[in-house]
Protein backbone atom coordinates (compact mmCIF):
# COMPACT_ATOMS: atom_id res chain seq x y z
CA UNK A 1 0.00 0.00 0.00
CA UNK A 2 1.00 3.42 -0.96
CA UNK A 3 1.08 5.64 1.54
CA UNK A 4 0.91 10.08 1.45
CA UNK A 5 1.07 13.05 3.04
CA UNK A 6 -0.95 16.29 2.56
CA UNK A 7 -1.31 19.53 3.84
CA UNK A 8 -4.88 20.90 4.57
CA UNK A 9 -4.49 25.28 3.90
CA UNK A 10 -8.28 26.50 3.02
CA UNK A 11 -8.07 28.47 -0.54
CA UNK A 12 -8.97 31.85 1.17
CA UNK A 13 -5.68 31.72 3.44
CA UNK A 14 -3.61 31.94 0.82
CA UNK A 15 -1.71 35.15 0.80
CA UNK A 16 -3.05 37.98 -1.25
CA UNK A 17 -2.98 41.78 -1.34
CA UNK A 18 -6.89 41.52 -2.08
CA UNK A 19 -8.23 41.17 0.51
CA UNK A 20 -8.63 36.93 0.38
CA UNK A 21 -6.82 34.07 -1.21
CA UNK A 22 -7.95 32.94 -3.99
CA UNK A 23 -6.80 31.28 -7.94
CA UNK A 24 -3.54 33.93 -8.37
CA UNK A 25 -0.23 33.66 -8.11
CA UNK A 26 0.03 32.60 -4.59
CA UNK A 27 -2.02 29.37 -5.14
CA UNK A 28 0.17 28.16 -8.15
CA UNK A 29 3.24 29.23 -5.77
CA UNK A 30 2.06 26.75 -3.18
CA UNK A 31 1.75 23.98 -5.40
CA UNK A 32 5.19 24.81 -6.14
CA UNK A 33 5.74 24.54 -2.39
CA UNK A 34 3.74 21.62 -1.91
CA UNK A 35 5.76 19.83 -4.54
CA UNK A 36 9.15 20.45 -3.23
CA UNK A 37 7.79 19.31 0.01
CA UNK A 38 7.50 15.55 -1.37
CA UNK A 39 3.53 15.84 -0.63
CA UNK A 40 0.70 14.14 -2.29
CA UNK A 41 -2.53 16.27 -1.21
CA UNK A 42 -3.85 19.44 -1.06
CA UNK A 43 -6.55 19.63 1.10
CA UNK A 44 -8.90 22.27 0.99
CA UNK A 45 -12.41 23.43 2.10
CA UNK A 46 -15.92 23.39 0.83
CA UNK A 47 -15.34 26.29 -2.37
CA UNK A 48 -19.10 27.15 -1.86
CA UNK A 49 -20.75 30.42 -2.54
CA UNK A 50 -20.86 31.79 0.73
CA UNK A 51 -23.28 34.40 2.58
CA UNK A 52 -22.14 37.46 1.34
CA UNK A 53 -21.39 40.11 3.87
CA UNK A 54 -22.15 38.16 6.94
CA UNK A 55 -19.94 38.09 10.13
CA UNK A 56 -18.30 34.70 9.47
CA UNK A 57 -18.97 33.46 5.60
CA UNK A 58 -18.72 29.72 6.65
CA UNK A 59 -18.04 27.41 3.96
CA UNK A 60 -20.28 25.10 5.19
CA UNK A 61 -23.50 27.20 4.55
CA UNK A 62 -22.79 27.97 0.79
CA UNK A 63 -25.73 29.50 -1.12
CA UNK A 64 -25.51 26.34 -3.50
CA UNK A 65 -24.35 22.68 -3.57
CA UNK A 66 -22.98 23.53 -6.98
CA UNK A 67 -22.24 27.06 -7.15
CA UNK A 68 -18.34 28.48 -6.90
CA UNK A 69 -18.07 30.88 -4.55
CA UNK A 70 -16.66 34.28 -6.72
CA UNK A 71 -14.60 35.34 -4.02
CA UNK A 72 -12.11 33.22 -5.05
CA UNK A 73 -12.19 34.46 -8.88
CA UNK A 74 -8.35 36.32 -9.22
CA UNK A 75 -8.51 40.21 -9.79
CA UNK A 76 -5.27 39.89 -11.04
CA UNK A 77 -6.22 37.50 -13.71
CA UNK A 78 -9.13 39.55 -14.95
CA UNK A 79 -6.36 42.71 -14.84
CA UNK A 80 -4.38 40.60 -17.43
CA UNK A 81 -7.70 39.65 -19.64
CA UNK A 82 -7.92 43.77 -19.71
CA UNK A 83 -11.83 43.91 -18.63
CA UNK A 84 -9.91 45.43 -15.34
CA UNK A 85 -7.15 47.67 -14.64
CA UNK A 86 -4.61 47.59 -11.57
CA UNK A 87 -6.07 50.94 -10.79
CA UNK A 88 -9.29 50.14 -10.34
CA UNK A 89 -8.15 46.67 -8.00
CA UNK A 90 -5.49 47.96 -6.11
CA UNK A 91 -8.00 51.85 -5.82
CA UNK A 92 -10.36 49.91 -3.00
CA UNK A 93 -9.58 48.95 0.63
CA UNK A 94 -10.10 45.12 0.92
CA UNK A 95 -8.64 45.57 4.51
CA UNK A 96 -6.21 46.64 6.66
CA UNK A 97 -5.04 43.58 8.42
CA UNK A 98 -3.11 40.99 5.75
CA UNK A 99 -3.06 38.59 8.15
CA UNK A 100 -7.53 38.00 8.48
CA UNK A 101 -10.27 38.20 5.80
CA UNK A 102 -12.31 41.51 6.32
CA UNK A 103 -15.97 39.84 5.03
CA UNK A 104 -17.62 43.21 5.38
CA UNK A 105 -15.19 45.11 2.78
CA UNK A 106 -15.23 41.70 0.21
CA UNK A 107 -18.60 42.22 -0.14
CA UNK A 108 -18.47 45.86 -0.50
CA UNK A 109 -15.93 46.26 -3.37
CA UNK A 110 -15.35 42.51 -4.46
CA UNK A 111 -18.76 42.67 -6.44
CA UNK A 112 -18.72 46.00 -8.17
CA UNK A 113 -15.05 45.35 -9.28
CA UNK A 114 -16.61 42.12 -11.05
CA UNK A 115 -19.58 43.84 -11.91
CA UNK A 116 -17.26 45.95 -14.36
CA UNK A 117 -15.53 43.05 -16.04
CA UNK A 118 -18.33 41.04 -16.58
CA UNK A 119 -19.59 44.53 -18.58
CA UNK A 120 -16.53 44.80 -20.76
CA UNK A 121 -16.27 41.37 -20.93
CA UNK A 122 -18.47 40.43 -24.32
CA UNK A 123 -19.16 37.61 -22.53
CA UNK A 124 -22.01 36.31 -24.61
CA UNK A 125 -19.98 36.19 -27.94
CA UNK A 126 -17.41 33.49 -26.38
CA UNK A 127 -18.34 29.72 -26.98
CA UNK A 128 -16.43 28.21 -23.95
CA UNK A 129 -18.66 30.41 -22.09
CA UNK A 130 -21.88 29.35 -23.71
CA UNK A 131 -20.65 25.37 -23.66
CA UNK A 132 -20.68 26.32 -19.89
CA UNK A 133 -24.07 27.31 -19.56
CA UNK A 134 -25.70 24.99 -21.63
CA UNK A 135 -23.47 22.18 -20.13
CA UNK A 136 -24.65 23.51 -16.58
CA UNK A 137 -28.06 25.01 -17.04
CA UNK A 138 -29.36 22.15 -14.70
CA UNK A 139 -28.14 23.95 -12.01
CA UNK A 140 -26.62 26.87 -13.26
CA UNK A 141 -30.31 28.52 -14.24
CA UNK A 142 -31.64 28.24 -10.47
CA UNK A 143 -28.90 29.78 -9.21
CA UNK A 144 -28.42 32.39 -11.13
CA UNK A 145 -31.79 33.59 -10.76
CA UNK A 146 -31.62 32.95 -7.12
CA UNK A 147 -28.63 35.07 -6.24
CA UNK A 148 -30.28 37.47 -9.24
CA UNK A 149 -33.76 38.02 -6.56
CA UNK A 150 -31.45 38.03 -3.72
CA UNK A 151 -30.11 40.95 -4.90
CA UNK A 152 -33.29 42.20 -5.91
CA UNK A 153 -35.02 41.66 -2.84
CA UNK A 154 -32.24 43.18 -0.83
CA UNK A 155 -30.48 40.10 0.32
CA UNK A 156 -34.00 38.88 2.63
CA UNK A 157 -33.97 34.95 2.92
CA UNK A 158 -36.30 34.33 0.23
CA UNK A 159 -38.98 32.81 2.36
CA UNK A 160 -39.57 36.91 2.85
CA UNK A 161 -40.03 37.35 -0.79
CA UNK A 162 -43.74 37.20 -2.49
CA UNK A 163 -45.43 33.85 -2.92
CA UNK A 164 -45.31 33.78 -6.24
CA UNK A 165 -41.58 33.88 -6.76
CA UNK A 166 -41.26 32.46 -3.08
CA UNK A 167 -43.08 29.04 -4.41
CA UNK A 168 -41.41 29.04 -7.57
CA UNK A 169 -44.22 29.39 -10.47
CA UNK A 170 -43.85 29.21 -13.88
CA UNK A 171 -45.46 32.60 -14.64
CA UNK A 172 -43.54 34.26 -11.83
CA UNK A 173 -39.98 32.44 -13.06
CA UNK A 174 -40.76 33.84 -16.39
CA UNK A 175 -41.37 37.19 -15.40
CA UNK A 176 -38.04 37.77 -13.40
CA UNK A 177 -35.73 35.61 -16.03
CA UNK A 178 -36.76 39.05 -18.52
CA UNK A 179 -36.69 41.57 -15.81
CA UNK A 180 -33.22 40.60 -14.07
CA UNK A 181 -31.83 38.97 -17.48
CA UNK A 182 -28.19 41.23 -16.72
CA UNK A 183 -28.63 40.62 -13.60
CA UNK A 184 -28.71 37.11 -14.22
CA UNK A 185 -25.85 37.14 -16.93
CA UNK A 186 -23.66 38.47 -14.28
CA UNK A 187 -24.27 35.50 -11.79
CA UNK A 188 -23.76 33.24 -15.02
CA UNK A 189 -20.48 35.12 -15.97
CA UNK A 190 -18.78 34.95 -12.24
CA UNK A 191 -19.61 30.96 -12.55
CA UNK A 192 -18.04 30.32 -15.61
CA UNK A 193 -15.02 32.35 -14.37
CA UNK A 194 -14.63 30.36 -11.13
CA UNK A 195 -14.85 27.59 -13.24
CA UNK A 196 -12.35 28.40 -15.73
CA UNK A 197 -9.83 29.47 -13.44
CA UNK A 198 -10.25 26.87 -10.60
CA UNK A 199 -10.64 24.11 -13.91
CA UNK A 200 -6.20 25.67 -14.74
CA UNK A 201 -5.33 26.04 -11.34
CA UNK A 202 -6.19 22.11 -10.45
CA UNK A 203 -4.89 20.87 -13.76
CA UNK A 204 -1.67 22.58 -13.06
CA UNK A 205 -1.61 20.53 -9.43
CA UNK A 206 -2.18 17.61 -11.24
CA UNK A 207 0.18 17.97 -13.54
CA UNK A 208 2.62 18.25 -10.68
CA UNK A 209 1.04 15.34 -9.11
CA UNK A 210 -0.80 16.99 -6.75
CA UNK A 211 -4.20 15.81 -5.95
CA UNK A 212 -7.00 18.15 -4.80
CA UNK A 213 -8.99 16.72 -1.77
CA UNK A 214 -12.39 18.81 -1.69
CA UNK A 215 -15.04 18.96 1.26
CA UNK A 216 -18.72 18.76 1.05
CA UNK A 217 -21.38 19.34 3.62
CA UNK A 218 -23.47 16.55 4.25
CA UNK A 219 -26.38 19.35 4.35
CA UNK A 220 -27.34 22.38 2.50
CA UNK A 221 -28.06 26.27 3.49
CA UNK A 222 -31.69 26.82 4.66
CA UNK A 223 -31.63 30.39 2.47
CA UNK A 224 -29.76 28.50 -0.69
CA UNK A 225 -30.94 27.78 -4.04
CA UNK A 226 -31.05 24.00 -3.60
CA UNK A 227 -33.97 24.57 -1.18
CA UNK A 228 -35.72 27.16 -3.15
CA UNK A 229 -35.65 25.67 -6.45
CA UNK A 230 -36.05 22.02 -4.93
CA UNK A 231 -38.19 21.69 -2.12
CA UNK A 232 -39.10 18.18 -2.18
CA UNK A 233 -36.25 17.15 -1.47
CA UNK A 234 -36.05 17.84 2.10
CA UNK A 235 -38.22 18.08 5.29
CA UNK A 236 -40.37 21.43 4.14
CA UNK A 237 -44.08 22.90 4.60
CA UNK A 238 -46.21 23.33 2.26
CA UNK A 239 -44.91 26.64 2.67
CA UNK A 240 -41.35 25.30 2.05
CA UNK A 241 -40.50 26.10 5.81
CA UNK A 242 -38.85 23.37 7.18
CA UNK A 243 -40.35 21.19 9.43
CA UNK A 244 -37.06 19.83 10.98
CA UNK A 245 -33.32 21.47 10.90
CA UNK A 246 -30.72 19.48 11.77
CA UNK A 247 -27.79 19.51 14.85
CA UNK A 248 -26.46 17.93 17.41
CA UNK A 249 -27.41 16.57 20.68
CA UNK A 250 -25.98 18.43 23.69
CA UNK A 251 -22.25 16.79 24.57
CA UNK A 252 -19.15 18.26 26.59
CA UNK A 253 -18.83 21.47 23.81
CA UNK A 254 -22.81 22.75 23.63
CA UNK A 255 -24.86 21.51 27.15
CA UNK A 256 -28.03 22.67 24.83
CA UNK A 257 -26.40 20.79 21.86
CA UNK A 258 -26.73 22.65 18.94
CA UNK A 259 -28.87 23.44 16.41
CA UNK A 260 -27.99 24.36 12.94
CA UNK A 261 -30.71 25.47 11.30
CA UNK A 262 -30.41 23.16 8.13
CA UNK A 263 -33.28 21.46 6.81
CA UNK A 264 -32.88 17.32 6.92
CA UNK A 265 -33.04 15.66 3.82
CA UNK A 266 -36.72 14.22 2.91
CA UNK A 267 -34.63 10.41 2.30
CA UNK A 268 -38.22 8.66 1.00
CA UNK A 269 -38.09 11.09 -1.67
CA UNK A 270 -34.00 10.79 -2.41
CA UNK A 271 -34.64 6.50 -2.45
CA UNK A 272 -37.76 7.11 -4.57
CA UNK A 273 -35.36 8.57 -7.68
CA UNK A 274 -32.44 6.18 -6.51
CA UNK A 275 -30.85 8.75 -5.26
CA UNK A 276 -30.31 10.70 -8.09
CA UNK A 277 -29.84 14.17 -6.56
CA UNK A 278 -26.98 12.98 -4.63
CA UNK A 279 -25.84 11.08 -7.89
CA UNK A 280 -25.43 14.43 -9.20
CA UNK A 281 -23.55 16.10 -6.28
CA UNK A 282 -20.94 13.48 -6.25
CA UNK A 283 -20.77 13.44 -10.02
CA UNK A 284 -19.76 16.98 -10.33
CA UNK A 285 -17.84 17.37 -7.36
CA UNK A 286 -14.97 14.59 -8.88
CA UNK A 287 -15.02 17.30 -11.20
CA UNK A 288 -14.28 19.60 -8.79
CA UNK A 289 -11.42 17.38 -6.80
CA UNK A 290 -9.66 14.19 -6.83
CA UNK A 291 -11.10 13.30 -3.89
CA UNK A 292 -13.69 14.11 -1.26
CA UNK A 293 -14.07 14.37 2.13
CA UNK A 294 -17.95 14.15 3.21
CA UNK A 295 -18.38 16.25 6.43
CA UNK A 296 -20.86 14.89 8.90
CA UNK A 297 -20.57 11.49 7.56
CA UNK A 298 -22.32 9.72 10.50
CA UNK A 299 -25.79 11.34 9.66
CA UNK A 300 -25.75 9.00 6.46
CA UNK A 301 -26.58 6.60 9.41
CA UNK A 302 -28.34 8.32 11.47
CA UNK A 303 -29.40 11.97 11.37
CA UNK A 304 -30.52 14.36 15.02
CA UNK A 305 -33.80 15.91 13.99
CA UNK A 306 -34.83 18.96 16.00
CA UNK A 307 -38.15 20.37 15.42
CA UNK A 308 -38.22 23.55 13.78
CA UNK A 309 -39.98 25.24 16.92
CA UNK A 310 -37.64 24.18 19.41
CA UNK A 311 -36.16 26.22 21.78
CA UNK A 312 -32.93 24.03 22.02
CA UNK A 313 -31.61 21.09 20.20
CA UNK A 314 -32.94 19.19 23.72
CA UNK A 315 -35.94 18.49 21.98
CA UNK A 316 -34.54 16.89 18.95
CA UNK A 317 -34.14 13.17 18.73
CA UNK A 318 -32.07 10.66 16.45
CA UNK A 319 -33.80 8.87 13.01
CA UNK A 320 -32.22 6.45 10.47
CA UNK A 321 -30.79 7.77 7.86
CA UNK A 322 -30.18 6.25 4.20
CA UNK A 323 -26.97 3.86 4.89
CA UNK A 324 -25.33 1.61 2.30
CA UNK A 325 -28.60 2.29 0.56
CA UNK A 326 -26.93 5.48 -1.25
CA UNK A 327 -23.25 4.61 -1.47
CA UNK A 328 -24.40 1.38 -3.34
CA UNK A 329 -26.44 3.84 -5.48
CA UNK A 330 -23.57 5.95 -5.60
CA UNK A 331 -21.05 3.28 -6.84
CA UNK A 332 -23.59 1.41 -9.43
CA UNK A 333 -23.28 4.77 -11.05
CA UNK A 334 -19.83 6.29 -10.69
CA UNK A 335 -17.67 3.57 -10.10
CA UNK A 336 -14.80 3.46 -7.27
CA UNK A 337 -15.24 6.93 -6.50
CA UNK A 338 -12.26 8.22 -3.87
CA UNK A 339 -14.15 9.33 -0.51
CA UNK A 340 -13.04 10.09 2.99
CA UNK A 341 -15.57 9.54 5.58
CA UNK A 342 -15.37 12.42 8.16
CA UNK A 343 -16.91 10.22 10.82
CA UNK A 344 -15.91 12.00 13.96
CA UNK A 345 -18.15 12.96 17.28
CA UNK A 346 -20.28 10.66 18.51
CA UNK A 347 -19.30 6.85 17.72
CA UNK A 348 -22.20 4.14 17.24
CA UNK A 349 -21.91 0.82 16.24
CA UNK A 350 -23.80 1.45 13.32
CA UNK A 351 -21.39 4.31 12.26
CA UNK A 352 -18.67 2.02 12.37
CA UNK A 353 -20.42 -0.55 10.31
CA UNK A 354 -21.46 1.90 7.90
CA UNK A 355 -18.32 3.02 7.56
CA UNK A 356 -16.67 -0.11 7.30
CA UNK A 357 -19.28 -1.26 4.50
CA UNK A 358 -18.66 1.77 2.65
CA UNK A 359 -14.94 0.50 2.62
CA UNK A 360 -14.21 4.78 2.57
CA UNK A 361 -11.37 5.54 4.76
CA UNK A 362 -12.15 7.22 7.83
CA UNK A 363 -10.77 10.07 10.09
CA UNK A 364 -8.43 9.64 12.94
CA UNK A 365 -7.47 13.16 14.79
CA UNK A 366 -4.80 13.06 16.91
CA UNK A 367 -5.55 15.65 19.29
CA UNK A 368 -8.86 13.50 20.11
CA UNK A 369 -6.27 10.73 21.79
CA UNK A 370 -5.78 12.39 25.01
CA UNK A 371 -7.35 11.39 27.90
CA UNK A 372 -6.26 11.31 30.96
CA UNK A 373 -8.64 9.18 32.18
CA UNK A 374 -7.66 6.45 29.60
CA UNK A 375 -4.99 5.00 31.03
CA UNK A 376 -4.91 1.82 29.05
CA UNK A 377 -4.67 2.97 25.65
CA UNK A 378 -7.80 1.73 24.55
CA UNK A 379 -8.56 5.04 23.32
CA UNK A 380 -9.25 4.92 18.90
CA UNK A 381 -7.50 7.94 17.98
CA UNK A 382 -4.15 6.58 19.41
CA UNK A 383 -2.09 5.48 16.53
CA UNK A 384 -1.50 2.06 17.79
CA UNK A 385 -4.96 1.41 17.52
CA UNK A 386 -5.62 2.72 13.95
CA UNK A 387 -5.91 0.16 10.94
CA UNK A 388 -4.26 1.13 7.30
CA UNK A 389 -7.53 2.16 6.01
CA UNK A 390 -8.17 5.58 7.51
CA UNK A 391 -6.68 8.95 7.20
CA UNK A 392 -4.62 10.89 9.90
CA UNK A 393 -4.67 14.79 10.84
CA UNK A 394 -2.98 16.41 13.57
CA UNK A 395 -6.06 18.57 13.82
CA UNK A 396 -9.21 20.06 11.57
CA UNK A 397 -10.30 23.24 10.54
CA UNK A 398 -12.55 23.14 13.57
CA UNK A 399 -9.88 22.60 16.10
CA UNK A 400 -7.52 24.50 17.85
CA UNK A 401 -3.97 24.35 16.41
CA UNK A 402 -2.05 21.79 17.73
CA UNK A 403 0.69 24.04 19.28
CA UNK A 404 -2.35 25.79 20.81
CA UNK A 405 -3.64 22.63 21.53
CA UNK A 406 -0.63 21.49 23.61
CA UNK A 407 -0.07 25.20 25.48
CA UNK A 408 -3.60 24.61 26.75
CA UNK A 409 -3.40 20.89 28.04
CA UNK A 410 -3.45 20.27 31.92
CA UNK A 411 -0.15 18.43 33.72
CA UNK A 412 -1.99 15.51 33.86
CA UNK A 413 -2.81 15.72 29.94
CA UNK A 414 0.99 16.39 29.26
CA UNK A 415 2.14 13.63 30.84
CA UNK A 416 -0.17 11.27 29.27
CA UNK A 417 0.88 12.25 25.96
CA UNK A 418 4.75 12.62 26.94
CA UNK A 419 4.27 8.73 28.81
CA UNK A 420 3.29 7.73 25.41
CA UNK A 421 6.13 9.20 23.28
CA UNK A 422 8.49 7.89 26.22
CA UNK A 423 9.85 11.78 25.48
CA UNK A 424 10.50 13.67 28.43
CA UNK A 425 13.53 15.68 26.86
CA UNK A 426 11.57 18.21 24.28
CA UNK A 427 10.72 21.36 25.12
CA UNK A 428 6.50 22.18 25.08
CA UNK A 429 7.06 24.87 22.39
CA UNK A 430 8.82 22.42 19.83
CA UNK A 431 6.19 19.08 20.75
CA UNK A 432 3.79 20.11 17.92
CA UNK A 433 6.91 18.46 15.56
CA UNK A 434 7.18 15.58 17.58
CA UNK A 435 3.27 15.24 17.70
CA UNK A 436 3.16 15.75 13.43
CA UNK A 437 6.23 13.53 13.51
CA UNK A 438 3.74 10.51 15.21
CA UNK A 439 0.83 10.98 12.95
CA UNK A 440 3.80 10.61 9.99
CA UNK A 441 4.62 7.44 11.50
CA UNK A 442 1.01 5.94 11.94
CA UNK A 443 -0.05 2.87 9.99
CA UNK A 444 -2.49 5.24 8.27
CA UNK A 445 -2.62 4.96 4.54
CA UNK A 446 -2.60 8.67 4.28
CA UNK A 447 -1.61 11.66 6.55
CA UNK A 448 -3.16 15.24 6.12
CA UNK A 449 -1.53 18.11 8.74
CA UNK A 450 -3.01 21.90 8.44
CA UNK A 451 -0.05 24.32 7.45
CA UNK A 452 -0.92 26.00 10.49
CA UNK A 453 0.48 23.10 12.42
CA UNK A 454 3.40 22.72 10.36
CA UNK A 455 4.30 26.08 11.12
CA UNK A 456 3.47 25.89 14.88
CA UNK A 457 1.12 28.77 15.44
CA UNK A 458 -0.54 29.40 18.33
CA UNK A 459 -4.71 29.70 18.70
CA UNK A 460 -4.40 32.85 16.84
CA UNK A 461 -4.07 31.33 13.60
CA UNK A 462 -7.38 28.63 14.22
CA UNK A 463 -9.81 28.71 11.65
CA UNK A 464 -12.84 27.91 13.20
CA UNK A 465 -14.19 27.64 16.76
CA UNK A 466 -18.01 25.94 16.35
CA UNK A 467 -21.10 27.47 18.52
CA UNK A 468 -19.29 30.59 17.95
CA UNK A 469 -19.57 33.62 15.69
CA UNK A 470 -17.47 37.16 14.67
CA UNK A 471 -14.06 36.03 13.98
CA UNK A 472 -14.04 33.03 12.22
CA UNK A 473 -13.11 31.68 9.23
CA UNK A 474 -10.62 34.69 8.38
CA UNK A 475 -6.84 33.31 9.27
CA UNK A 476 -4.73 33.68 6.47
CA UNK A 477 -0.63 33.63 5.57
CA UNK A 478 1.41 35.92 5.30
CA UNK A 479 3.46 36.55 2.39
CA UNK A 480 7.38 34.89 3.36
CA UNK A 481 5.60 31.99 5.60
CA UNK A 482 6.01 28.98 3.41
CA UNK A 483 9.70 28.80 3.54
CA UNK A 484 12.11 26.12 0.94
CA UNK A 485 13.66 25.19 4.39
CA UNK A 486 9.84 24.08 5.95
CA UNK A 487 9.89 22.41 2.51
CA UNK A 488 13.10 20.60 3.11
CA UNK A 489 11.54 19.62 6.39
CA UNK A 490 8.61 18.49 5.35
CA UNK A 491 10.41 16.47 2.77
CA UNK A 492 12.80 14.79 4.69
CA UNK A 493 10.15 13.70 7.53
CA UNK A 494 8.08 12.14 4.38
CA UNK A 495 11.02 10.40 2.96
CA UNK A 496 11.62 8.94 6.03
CA UNK A 497 7.85 8.14 6.99
CA UNK A 498 7.10 6.47 3.65
CA UNK A 499 5.45 8.74 2.47
CA UNK A 500 6.59 11.39 -0.04
CA UNK A 501 5.23 11.54 -3.49
CA UNK A 502 8.31 10.24 -5.58
CA UNK A 503 6.22 11.23 -8.55
CA UNK A 504 6.64 15.27 -7.70
CA UNK A 505 10.64 14.73 -7.40
CA UNK A 506 13.20 14.32 -9.62
CA UNK A 507 14.13 11.69 -10.98
CA UNK A 508 16.97 9.54 -10.88
CA UNK A 509 19.70 9.73 -13.87
CA UNK A 510 18.15 6.12 -15.93
CA UNK A 511 20.18 3.22 -15.66
CA UNK A 512 21.99 2.52 -19.55
CA UNK A 513 21.71 -0.82 -20.43
CA UNK A 514 21.83 0.12 -24.01
CA UNK A 515 25.81 -1.59 -23.61
CA UNK A 516 24.42 -4.92 -23.96
CA UNK A 517 24.05 -7.25 -26.96
CA UNK A 518 21.42 -9.77 -26.76
CA UNK A 519 22.35 -12.43 -28.88
CA UNK A 520 26.27 -12.46 -27.78
CA UNK A 521 26.52 -11.25 -24.36
CA UNK A 522 28.22 -14.26 -22.09
CA UNK A 523 26.80 -12.13 -19.01
CA UNK A 524 24.27 -14.26 -16.58
CA UNK A 525 20.52 -13.73 -17.04
CA UNK A 526 20.07 -12.33 -13.68
CA UNK A 527 22.56 -9.51 -14.12
CA UNK A 528 20.86 -8.12 -17.30
CA UNK A 529 17.94 -8.61 -15.73
CA UNK A 530 18.84 -6.67 -12.76
CA UNK A 531 20.10 -3.92 -15.14
CA UNK A 532 17.13 -3.67 -16.46
CA UNK A 533 15.17 -3.72 -13.33
CA UNK A 534 16.87 -0.72 -12.15
CA UNK A 535 16.44 1.63 -15.19
CA UNK A 536 13.50 4.26 -14.96
CA UNK A 537 12.13 2.53 -18.94
CA UNK A 538 11.55 -0.46 -17.49
CA UNK A 539 9.85 0.45 -14.48
CA UNK A 540 7.06 2.63 -16.11
CA UNK A 541 6.14 -0.31 -17.87
CA UNK A 542 2.86 -2.19 -16.04
CA UNK A 543 4.72 -5.56 -14.95
CA UNK A 544 1.69 -7.59 -16.17
CA UNK A 545 2.06 -5.97 -19.66
CA UNK A 546 6.05 -6.52 -20.03
CA UNK A 547 6.88 -9.67 -21.93
CA UNK A 548 10.45 -10.90 -21.05
CA UNK A 549 11.07 -13.98 -22.25
CA UNK A 550 14.36 -16.11 -21.47
CA UNK A 551 15.70 -18.06 -24.52
CA UNK A 552 16.76 -22.17 -24.22
CA UNK A 553 20.72 -21.32 -23.91
CA UNK A 554 19.73 -18.66 -21.40
CA UNK A 555 19.67 -15.55 -23.65
CA UNK A 556 17.44 -12.70 -22.78
CA UNK A 557 14.83 -11.73 -25.71
CA UNK A 558 13.04 -8.02 -25.17
CA UNK A 559 9.26 -8.48 -26.23
CA UNK A 560 7.57 -4.97 -26.23
CA UNK A 561 4.64 -5.26 -24.56
CA UNK A 562 1.56 -6.04 -25.56
CA UNK A 563 -0.16 -2.77 -25.02
CA UNK A 564 -3.60 -3.96 -26.20
CA UNK A 565 -4.37 -5.43 -22.97
CA UNK A 566 -3.84 -1.85 -21.60
CA UNK A 567 -6.10 -0.38 -24.31
CA UNK A 568 -8.59 -2.77 -23.08
CA UNK A 569 -8.55 -1.88 -18.92
CA UNK A 570 -8.55 1.92 -19.75
CA UNK A 571 -11.43 1.33 -21.99
CA UNK A 572 -13.42 -0.29 -19.37
CA UNK A 573 -12.20 1.74 -16.25
CA UNK A 574 -13.46 4.74 -18.36
CA UNK A 575 -16.98 3.00 -19.29
CA UNK A 576 -17.62 1.71 -15.01
CA UNK A 577 -17.02 5.72 -14.49
CA UNK A 578 -19.61 7.26 -16.64
CA UNK A 579 -22.09 4.22 -16.99
CA UNK A 580 -23.85 2.43 -14.64
CA UNK A 581 -24.46 -1.79 -15.19
CA UNK A 582 -27.53 -0.97 -17.44
CA UNK A 583 -27.60 2.34 -18.42
CA UNK A 584 -25.50 5.57 -19.19
CA UNK A 585 -25.87 8.05 -16.45
CA UNK A 586 -23.60 10.90 -17.45
CA UNK A 587 -23.73 11.13 -21.49
CA UNK A 588 -20.14 12.71 -22.34
CA UNK A 589 -20.62 16.72 -22.15
CA UNK A 590 -23.62 16.33 -20.54
CA UNK A 591 -25.65 16.36 -17.95
CA UNK A 592 -26.49 14.41 -14.61
CA UNK A 593 -29.44 12.03 -13.58
CA UNK A 594 -31.21 14.81 -11.27
CA UNK A 595 -32.61 17.87 -13.08
CA UNK A 596 -35.16 17.87 -10.84
CA UNK A 597 -38.83 18.13 -11.82
CA UNK A 598 -39.04 22.01 -11.96
CA UNK A 599 -35.30 23.03 -12.66
CA UNK A 600 -33.05 24.16 -15.18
Amino acid sequence: MKRYAGVLLPVTSLPSKYGIGCFDQAAYDFVDWLQKAGQRYWQILPLGATSYGSSDDSPYQAYSAFAGNPYLISLDALVEEGVLTREECDGVSFGDNPAKVDFDKLHEHRFALLRKAYERSGISANPDYQNFIRDNGWWLNDYALFMALKTFFHDQPFRAWPEDIRMHWGFALEHYNRELYFDIEFQKYMQFKFNQQWSRLKAYANGKHIQIVGDIPIYVSPDGADVWAHPELFQLDAHNAPTAIAGCPPDAFAEDGQAWGNPLYNWNFHRATDYAWWVSRMWYSFKLYDVVRIDHFRGFDEYFSIPADAKTARDGHWEKGPGMELFNSIRRHLGNVSVIAEDLGLMTDGVRALVRDSGYPNMKVLQFAVDPADVGGANDYWPHNYNSNCVVYTGTHDNETLAGWYAGLSIEAKTQVRNYLSDYYTPDDRMYKVLINLAMTAVAKDCIVPIQDHLGLGNEARMNQPGTVGFNWRWRLLPGQLTDALAQELLAMAKRTARANWDTLPKKKDTDCSGYKRKNDKKPAQQLFSCWAGSVQWRKMPVALTRMQAGSQGEWKNQAPDTSVYRSLHSRRSWSLQHSPDRQIVPAGGRPPYAGSRGG
